[in-house]
Parts: C-alpha cells; structure tokens; sequence
C-alpha cells in the first residue's frame, strides 16, 4: 500500500472534491501508476486530518471519474484516466489486471453522449426558453417533449402512438411504479414472468403488490399458463419484457404476443410491457402496437441513449392517460423538464439515433466475442442482446459457481435474484455484457468464466 498524501494547498471548493482532483493530478503527471494501492479511508483520513466520511465521498467521486476502484478484501486501486479514441466511441483504456469484471448490471456506457451533452446545454443556456425549464412542467411533460418521445418510440420501437398518449417519466422504473399505481391498488395481483426483471420485485414489495410468477419458455410468458392465473387469481395486470426479456435475453414471437393480448383482452387484465430493450431488434413489433387498448407501455432513454438522462415514458390507452397523469401528479408533480429538453433536441437532431445505432453494434459485436468464447450449450438469448443467459452444466451450483467466479475477479448476477415467490430458481446466471469498459476486460471476464464452467471440480471446493 502506498504512503500517498495528497497536496490540497490552494485547492477550492468541498474537502472531498479537492482530494478526488489531487488524485486525478498525480494520476496525470505519474506520481500515482496504474494499479497502485492506495490508502484506506481510515488511514488517509488520519493524515490529513478529516472525517472517514470525507475519504469515503472522495473516493467515491474518483471512482465515478474512472480514476480508482476498489476490490473486495483486498482495497483501492489506481485505474488511470480513461480515454475515447474518436474512431471508436467504445473503445474505453482498459481498466488494470487485478480489477475485477463486473457483470451485474445492465448498465451500457454512452461514450458517443458525453461531448455531445456539452454542447447541447451551452446551446439549452443560450436559449431565450431557458426560463421555462427552470419552472414546473405539466404533469404529462411540456408539449414537445411529449411529441419528440411520440416520434423516438415510433421510430425506434414501432410504437403506435402520438404525443397526446405519451407521458414523461422519470427513466423506466418510475414508469413502471406509474403504469402499475394507474391500474392496481395495493394488494391487487400483478402477474409476472416466473424469472422477471429485478426492479418489479423491488416495485412490488414497496407499494404491496401481491406478485405472482407464471410459467416461461424458449419463447417468454406460456399463454396456457397466463390463461390459468387469470381464472384462478382475477390479477389487475400482467407486467412482461417480451424483446429481450429481462433476465435470459429472450424475444417474444409475433404469434405469442397475439395470443397474450388475446388471453388480456378476454378477462380484462392490463398489460404493462417493459420495452427499454426494443431497440435493439427492429423486427419485434411491440404488443401494444398490437393491442393498445389493453397495454401501458414504459420505456426510457437508458439503454439506448443515456443512462443519466432518467428519461422515461408511459404510452397509455386514451381512457386511461387522465388516471396516468393523476398518478404522475400525486408521485412527483412532473418530470424536471430540463433533461427530457436535452432528449428532445437529440432526438429532433438525429443525434439519439447515431448512439442507439452505436449501441446496437456493440451489443451484437459483444454477443460474438461471448458466444466465441463460452461453449454454445450453456448460451441462451438473443444474439444482439446487451446481456446473455448462462446455464450452469453439472455438477456446478448457483451459488458455487458465483463464489468461484468472484474470487478469480468476475462478478456475474444469480437466476434467484430473478425468481419470483418461492419459484425454485435455476442454476443459471446473467451476465451484463455491456457494462465492462472494453470488450477486452469483457474477454478477459468471460475466458475466466469459460475456464469455470471447463473445469466443474472446481465446485466440490466448498463442499466439505
């Protein structure tokens, strides 16, 4: 571990910004290489004189900057600074060798935005409108929003709408808690995927929900099953990811979102279609293009555009958009109109486009460097997904196989995080390919987890 102290002397602003600026310096000017360690919180905050906690944000500011990151059970390292080639907006300076992988979340980067945003809010300030953006918005979104959110799902998700049916959220989650409050009351039945997307459960649990998992296949929701649950249950809603279900990347056919809308229709049950990865296949029509009348469809602008945006949006049926409003209204009065303003404008410029086209190429150009390197009987999903479905052979466990995994420094997310109820969960991982920072720490993540799975009498090691 490295003695490191940082000079603060003549240093402005909060204590743990200027520490995190210190940091960046000696990182810039090689008194701090790539893969040093470097103090504990406790130790450093000792030396200079300051509070643990001080240590604790500084640290957490250098690890939004890509500057450090830590390790469990063996401390903080230095990354160094990570650049953008300008031929590839992807192609992020890998991270150090003992870093580990993280494939937990499904969380791209958007490398293509980030000089975009600088000059999309000098031109934001310059606006004689900027006024408005300062001041509350309709509770539905200011007009334009609305309408640039009708043309990106229409273009981009084959959405049948307009602008006087397309609400703004903020980002997809809170979409989700506003389709559900418009349809459902507390204790209300929410039907789901047995294996569902983790921020329902979560969603579920907060506003009492009774979630209830139903059978899935190769092909997502068994229409056979969806019919029994809603003569046995009388559920309010159906919530389901049918384009690159969350979490083993599977697309819904056309002929089975037909026949889910049908079931819907005929005993009234709404569906609530979670579409935030449509855009990485063009030929998945969404179910509420097909049955509008029964779908509330959510979506949001992380995915594919910007994670920070936090845009989102609710596609209601015409009946039902006063009741979607009224929800918004009472959970947090409008969305903030200054980042759906920043969506609109790449969405009007063409700029949305570029980066979600860019996404997609990196999603399939990531799916081939996987499917390359795992063996093809233990891959599932679809093969421009930014995340993937391992299946665990014999005799390795679940959570064997995510202990392993972690201690050779590779973080994977197990099947039960997604099971619903007392569902007995498979001995499956997901793996979030899109969030390691370059498809070479991607490559070097999956090659460990190809050796595992190579290598089952790795897994006895725990069984005593």
């Amino acid at each position: 571990m490295t003695h490191w102290v940082p000079d603060l002397e003549g240093r402005q602003g909060p204590r743990y910004r200027a520490i995190a600026d210190a940091l960046s310096d000696d990182i810039a000017n090689g008194r701090l290489a790539p893969g040093t360690r470097l103090p504990t919180h406790r130790d450093l905050a000792y030396r200079l004189g300051v509070t643990v906690g001080t240590i604790t944000r500084a640290y957490t500011e250098a690890e939004k900057r890509g500057l450090i990151g830590g390790e469990v059970g063996r401390g903080t390292f230095v990354q160094g600074q990570r650049h953008m080639p300008p031929s590839d907006p992807f192609s992020w300076t890998p991270r150090p060798e003992p870093s580990v992988v993280n494939m937990t979340v499904v969380t791209p980067e958007h490398p293509m935005s980030v000089p975009m945003m600088g000059a999309t809010l000098a031109a934001i300030g310059a606006s004689p409108n900027l006024g408005a953006l300062l001041e509350y918005a309709p509770h539905a979104g200011l007009p334009a929003h609305r309408a640039a959110g009708a043309q990106w799902l229409t273009r981009q998700h084959r959405v049948a709408t307009s602008a006087d049916t397309v609400l703004l959220t903020t980002g997809a989650q809170n979409a989700m808690a506003v389709a559900l409050a418009a349809v459902a009351r507390p204790g209300d039945v929410v039907l789901t995927e047995r294996l569902t997307n983790y921020g329902i459960k979560t969603l579920s649990a907060v506003e009492g929900y009774h979630l209830e998992g139903i059978a899935i296949d190769e092909h997502g929701v068994v229409p056979d099953s969806f019919d029994s649950a809603c003569r046995r249950l009388a559920p309010k809603a159906l919530y389901l990811v049918p384009t690159m279900h969350n979490p083993t990347a599977s697309v819904m056919p056309q002929a089975r979102r037909v026949e889910i809308a049908a079931i819907a229709r005929r005993y009234g049950v709404m569906l609530v279609e979670d579409d935030v990865f449509g855009f990485l296949v063009h030929d998945a029509k969404p179910i509420q293009a097909i049955a509008p009348d029964v779908t509330v469809y959510v979506n949001s602008l992380s995915k594919s555009v910007s994670a920070g945006l936090r845009v989102g949006y609710v596609v209601a049926p015409p009946a039902l958009v006063p009741r979607v409003e009224a929800v918004i209204r009472a959970l947090q009065y409008s969305s903030p109109p200054l980042p759906p303003e920043v969506a609109t404008r790449w969405i009007t410029d063409g700029s949305a486009d570029r980066i979600a086209e860019a996404q997609r190429g990196e999603a399939m150009a990531r799916q081939q460097i996987a499917r390359s390197i795992l063996p093809a009987s233990a891959v599932c999903g679809h093969a421009s997904a930014q995340h993937l479905w391992l299946v665990l052979p014999e005799p390795w466990r679940r959570d064997d196989f995510i202990a392993e995994a972690l201690r050779r420094g590779v973080k994977v997310t197990g099947g039960d995080v997604f099971a619903v109820g007392r569902a007995s969960a498979p001995h499956a991982v997901r793996l979030g390919l899109c969030h390691p920072h370059s498809r070479d720490e991607l490559a070097r993540g999956l090659r460990t987890l190809a050796d595992l799975l190579e290598n089952p009498q790795t897994a006895m090691l725990s069984i005593v």
